[in-house]
């Protein structure tokens, strides 16, 4: 299991395992992942955060929309980005996007 998890940095390019899924829970209108097994309703941050883990962006492209975005020192926003989805990578929730073949 220790494999597939990933150790987050500003180079990294997360995206979520192909059997993990981010979907507006209309009955409950919430945000959650769904996991095999398992499901976790992420906070609004959080699901602003997942929606850019697309696996093409890395993670320093993130901080610095999100610092733009919101008028926010850069670094506090990498400090708390990065540790929420290292976080999440521990849990199996995000995994890298391999480097492109083509």
């Amino acid at each position: 299991m220790a494999s597939r998890n990933i150790n987050v940095s500003e180079t990294s390019r997360p995206k979520l395992p192909r059997h993990t899924k981010l979907k507006f829970d209309e009955t409950r209108q919430v945000w959650v992942i769904l996991a095999p097994e398992r499901v976790l309703a992420p906070d609004d941050i959080a699901v602003e955060v997942l929606q850019l883990c697309d696996g093409m962006r890395n993670v320093a492209e993130m901080v610095d929309g999100l610092a733009a975005k919101y008028a926010a020192p850069r670094e506090a926003i990498a400090t708390d980005v990065i540790a929420m989805l290292q976080d999440l990578a521990d849990k199996g929730f995000l995994t890298e996007a391999r480097e492109s073949t083509a």
